[in-house]
């Protein structure tokens, strides 16, 4: 029993990084039902931004090494912004779902080659020397686990609650949801469709490098290729949970980490993404808006 609940704790804080992934997911695609294939890259981008900073605040200034995480925002925000403004635009203007969509799938090869083109960066792993939380051990009812685990798990639910709150009750997030009703209509009442997108892409964005600070404290590698796998589980988590609901984005993290951490645990851990892929086909046969999503009848 102790070995399963230390692997149940191990799921809970592998999806909890996915989900804080998918809640970016999440956050494009109810707007501008756009799936946005580079967000993995933007973790990518904030696990290297980590990788620089995270020596100049601990060694030039003494101050945690978390704290980097708001450098990551703010450049995962930049790049979010710059995506959205000089790729995702000009072809929502002029294209159509499929050229969104392969243009999605050409800025996240695009940002993986820059990365590797950048001789700081390149295509060997970086290795964050530093221990980002510093947290230690923890043993509750006889389970020892490390504190940077019960971290993650935590911020994770307290990001997604945040966000919630954000959409439901602020004037930015009701626009957001107007934006994502009808787009026309929040036009006629006076909202910036434009500005309202933008501010989603960089919220999004953060959220990657909220994520990628909870990768890297457990991991401590970045490549760039990092956001590849990261980025498809938590698209496969926000599917699963409803792609465009914020709890979904998050059940569906929960999930995929569970069943990754228990297949690995018992099974093998060869067959872990296999079964992840199978659940979800198994899923969207059943419920294909997802578990927490709502099907909705196409007019024609």
């Amino acid at each position: 029993m102790t070995d399963f609940l230390q692997q149940v704790i191990v799921g809970l804080r592998i999806g909890s990084i996915y989900a804080l992934i998918a809640l970016g997911y999440t956050m494009v695609y109810g707007i501008i039902r756009l799936i946005n294939f580079a967000h993995g890259e933007f973790i990518m981008v904030g696990g290297y931004t980590l990788f620089f900073t995270i020596p100049i605040f601990t060694d030039s200034f003494g101050l945690p090494a978390w704290l980097g995480v708001f450098v990551a925002i703010v450049v995962c925000a930049i790049v979010g912004i710059l995506s959205e403004l000089l790729a995702y635009r000009p072809v929502r203007k002029k294209g159509n779902r499929m050229t969104a969509l392969i243009t999605a799938i050409g800025m996240s090869l695009l940002l993986q080659n820059i990365a590797q083109a950048i001789p700081a960066m390149g295509p060997n792993p970086r290795v964050i020397a530093e221990d980002i939380f510093q947290a230690g051990s923890l043993d509750i009812l006889g389970i020892t686990t490390n504190r940077t685990a019960i971290f993650t798990i935590v911020i994770a639910a307290f990001v997604m609650i945040g966000l919630q709150l954000f959409i439901q009750k602020t004037k930015l997030g009701r626009a957001m949801r107007s934006v994502s009703e009808n787009k026309a209509a929040s036009t006629l009442v006076g909202i910036n469709v434009n500005r309202t997108i933008v501010i989603t892409f960089a919220i999004g964005a953060g959220l990657a490098a909220v994520g990628a600070l909870m990768y890297c404290a457990q991991y401590r590698t970045v490549t760039n290729t990092m956001g590849s796998l990261l980025g498809l589980k938590a698209f496969v988590a926000a599917v699963l949970g409803g792609i465009g609901v914020i709890p979904g984005a998050m059940l569906g993290g929960m999930l995929i980490g569970l069943i990754e951490a228990l297949v690995t645990a018992y099974i093998s851990s060869s067959l872990a993404n296999a079964l992840v892929f199978l659940v979800l086909i198994i899923v969207l046969l059943l419920k294909p808006a997802g578990i927490m999503g709502k099907n909705v009848g196409e007019k024609v």
